[in-house]
This record gives C-alpha cells, structure tokens and sequence, in this order.
C-alpha cells in the first residue's frame, strides 16, 4: 500500500474525531439487540425463579450472548479509532458488522435451541471480514501484521463458533462459544499473538483517544436507551396499578440516577482522560473493561425493571432480589473502575454504595420485588446527593490519569 493511502485509511485529526452518522446508525442496531438479550433472560427468570441450577445455567448463556454482542461493537470503535471511518473500507467493514449484529439480535431468543447456526454465523462473519478487508488495504504496511494475526485468531474460533452452533442444544454449545471468547478476549489482551508472527505490544497501537472515548459514552447511552425501551414496554403493556406504577416510577428514577451518576464527573471528561494520557491505547483497553462491566450491571438491572414492574408485589426468589440490587452494584463496580481510571482515586461514596446494595440482600428477602426496587433507587439517590455535595462551589475536577 502506498504511502498515500495509507494515510488516508488513517485518522485525519479533528476531521474525524467525532462519531460518523454510520458509526451511531450502527449503534442503533445495538439496542435492538440487547434488548433481546434482556428479554431472553427475563423468560429463563421467570420461567425457573427458584432452581439454583438452571439459574446459573440460564446467567452464563446471557453473559455468553452479552460479551459476544460486546466483541461486535467494540471492535468496531477501534477500528474506526486506529482507522478513517469515512474511508470507503473502513465503512464497509462497519456496514456488514452492523448487519451481522442485526442477524446475531434476530437470533438471539433461540440462539441455544434452533437459531445458533444463525447467530454464530453472523458472529463469525464479522470478525473474519473485518481483518480481511484491512489486511488486504494495508499489503505492503507494518500494519498489515496485526490483521492477519487477527484473521489466523478469528478463523481459529470461528471453527469453536460453528460446531458449538451444530451440536445438540445444551452445555456443549455454550461450553464451546464460551472457549471461543474466552481465546479472542485473551488474544486481544496480548497482541494477538500467532506463532511465527509474533505478537502486537499495546503501546504501539495509535489511535484517536477522543474519538474512542466518545464511542465509549455513546455505548453507555445505548445501554441506558435500551433500560427505557424495556421500562416502557414493560409498564404499557398491562394494567396501570399502584403498584406497578411505583414499580415504573422507580425505574425511571434508577435509569436516571445512573445516567447522573456516570456521567458526573468521570465519564463526562473521558476523553480529556484518554487525551491526557501517556498511553492512549492502554487507557482505551481499560476502560473499555469498566464499560463491559457497567454494560452488565445495566443489562442486568434492566431485567430487575422487567420482572418488577411485572410482578411488584409477588414472591421473592432469591435470584431475582440477586438482580434488582445486583444491578446497580455491578454498575457501581465499574463507574467505581472508571473514577479510578480517570481521577487516580475512588469516591467513598462508591464504596458506602457497594456495601449498602449487599447489606440490603438479607434484610430484603422476606419483603416484595418492588421494595427492593425502590431501596436500590434510594441508594442510588445517595450516591448522586454525595457527589453534588462533593462538588458545590468547588471547580470541575480535571481528569488525572495514570496510565
């Protein structure tokens, strides 16, 4: 590839550093999926709230699905961060992406019965096409490593990927697509390395810091859009009684409160962080951890809304009191992560938060789903007072990362 467009595939500064419309059409797609995945998860609750066991069995494939829908959009942002999103290839590769991820939340309801032929296929042919098409636009570049080592890593799984769709449905499939992620997040993690081809040092990743970060909130706003859909749904398909209605009003309120919570102060100056930092790329890869923890502690609270507004006043089985209030708690974990990310330290509030949510788990128990709705929004609300309180008259905190 010659010297010159190389440098168009690559970022043009300011010109892209904001989100190109194709990037949010895709992420549009995103919601539609995940709210999938929420309501899958809600039938397999429902369906078995008491059995310990199909519990367990029911969470791993939902967090099987989540991360495999995460892979999808976070390689995406990166390319189109290391990458020209307005460049031809590079809009192709987010083209058949955002299709793959539309075929992968068609088939998400009956990915481990009848549809998992259709979702691993889809799923393969994203991340295969991907490096193929830019391992051929940058023949002749130092570049062009990494994509095959991602093509040789992405083919490899893709094998796990398409038997696990084509054994009889039960532990094998998830145990196989399990395997597969499991090898792609560690070969991301490590350079993908290859034998014979070595393997890629994060620090000699360049990318757009900015435009990264910004993706980064843009996907916790899909994430919080799709808790919306699923509040609204939820509370507009049956009756509007008093306590649904406070059921409702609770998550609403949450769904707010996380919004505030994220967004002052950490994830308001992310990308100030990434622009800061020493090492953009290794800041990039870490938060991108915190947001896949948020991304299922919302997802998981999102199924809290379901289950509540549905039955406010029902029994309470242990797994979903484990929902309602392990929710908000594993989003604390992750914006508790980002804060640290960001600023070099961790609020106390965080932690009073964390505490709280697990004290309340016993203490709940005997109650109704909708007090430990409410309870959790009230947490919540003290975690919001605190850091208003924190910083009235004070200056905006600037970011202070660390790596």
């Amino acid at each position: 590839m010659g010297t010159r467009e190389l440098k168009h595939l690559l970022h043009k500064g300011e010109e892209t550093h904001r989100a190109t419309f194709l990037e949010l059409f895709f992420d549009l797609v995103l919601v539609f999926a995940l709210n999938r995945i929420t309501t899958r998860a809600v039938g397999d609750f429902a369906a078995d709230p008491g059995t310990l066991g199909v519990i367990f069995s029911d969470v791993g494939k939902t967090l099987v699905l989540l991360l495999a829908l995460w892979a999808i959009w976070h390689v995406t942002a990166w390319t189109t961060s290391r990458y020209n999103p307005r460049h031809e290839a590079i809009q192709l590769v987010v083209i058949v992406r955002l299709l793959a991820a539309m075929v992968m939340g068609v088939a998400i309801p009956g990915a481990f019965t009848d549809r998992g032929l259709a979702f691993a296929a889809a799923y393969v042919t994203a991340q295969v096409f991907h490096p193929l098409v830019l391992a051929i636009m940058l023949r002749g570049s130092e570049r062009q490593n990494l994509k095959l080592r991602m093509l040789i890593t992405f083919s490899a799984t893709g094998i796990l990927w398409i038997v696990g769709a084509l054994v009889p449905p039960g532990w094998g499939r998830g145990a196989l697509w399990a395997l597969a992620l499991g090898i792609e997040f560690g070969a991301a993690r490590f350079g993908w390395p290859v034998p014979g081809l070595g393997r890629s040092p994060l620090w000699k990743w360049e990318i757009q810091g900015e435009h990264l970060a910004e993706r980064y909130q843009s996907f916790f706003l899909i994430a919080l859009g799709e808790s919306v859909l699923v509040i609204g749904l939820t509370y507009s398909d049956n009756s509007f009684s008093a306590g649904r209605t406070i059921a409702f009003a609770a998550a609403l309120a949450t769904t707010v409160l996380i919004w505030r919570i994220y967004f002052y102060r950490a994830g308001q100056v992310l990308p100030e962080a990434v622009s800061k930092s020493k090492q953009p790329a290794r800041l990039g890869r870490s938060t991108a951890d915190s947001h896949m923890i948020m991304l299922a502690g919302i997802v998981t609270t999102s199924i809290g809304y379901e289950l509540t507004i549905d039955h406010p006043y029902g029994e309470v089985p242990p797994p979903w009191l484990a929902v309602v209030l392990g929710g908000p708690a594993l989003f604390m974990v992750g914006r508790s992560r980002l804060e640290y990310e960001v600023f070099g330290r961790v609020s106390r509030a965080r932690i009073v938060v964390l505490v709280v949510l697990v004290a309340l788990f016993p203490l709940l128990m005997p109650t109704r789903p909708l007090v430990g709705l409410v309870a959790a929004a009230l947490v919540l609300g003290g975690a919001a007072v605190a850091d208003w309180r924190r910083a009235r008259g004070a200056p905006p905190e600037p970011a202070k990362p660390g790596k």
